[in-house]
């Protein structure tokens, strides 16, 4: 039984060959980028070598797989994030940007999930309350992602003479009054 949850926990192996097939050494059976995608989706863990060197490669195919998505038009990747992506190679900042990108997906996935778990019971009593939660953690994620990308977590979070990247009372009060235009355009859709 331990052995079975120990294999279940190992990635499977993907054999990448000159010829570019793909070899599931799983199932024994040649695959395609889009079979990678779909075990990306389901959560299956796989690393993909080169066939003759041995050499791990799963970055480069995951990106691939990215590319792929991409070009048929599942567009996630906004023009104005490549091009910060592509700005912060080289950077000194550049070897935090993997560690922050993946907390924030991590985040992000947690969120999705709470607002999954909102909208199941949206019609009871306070409904509203963990979107404004949500919202406030989304506000605080993306933030951090400007301030990274624009170079302000770098300087400790100094902008326009402020000692902390904390926001004021007069923006607190500007996104709780946003908030509450939000909430109010949704209690109009929903008495529709």
């Amino acid at each position: 039984m331990a052995q079975t949850e120990a294999s279940a926990a190992a990635p499977v192996i993907i054999k990448k060959y000159a010829n570019r097939r793909l070899y599931n050494t799983e199932s024994s059976s040649y695959i395609t980028l889009d079979h990678l995608g779909t075990m990306t989706r389901e959560g299956r863990d796989f690393q993909v070598v080169d066939a003759k060197t041995g050499e791990d490669i799963t970055r480069s195919v995951l990106t691939q797989i990215i590319m792929d998505e991409e070009g048929r038009g599942q567009t996630m990747l906004p023009v104005p994030f490549l091009r910060q992506l592509i700005s912060m190679y080289g950077d000194s900042m550049q070897s935090m940007v993997p560690h922050y990108l993946e907390a924030s997906m991590e985040a992000f996935a947690k969120n999705q999930a709470q607002f999954r778990d909102a909208v199941a019971g949206a019609f009871g009593g306070v409904a509203f309350k963990p979107f404004e939660t949500l919202a406030k953690q989304n506000m605080a994620m993306f933030q951090a992602a400007a301030d990274m990308l624009t170079g302000r977590a770098a300087r400790g979070g100094k902008v326009e003479g402020k000692t902390d990247a904390k926001p004021d009372a007069t923006e607190l009060a500007a996104v709780k009054a946003q908030l509450a235009a939000l909430q109010a355009q949704l209690d109009a859709l929903a008495k529709k």
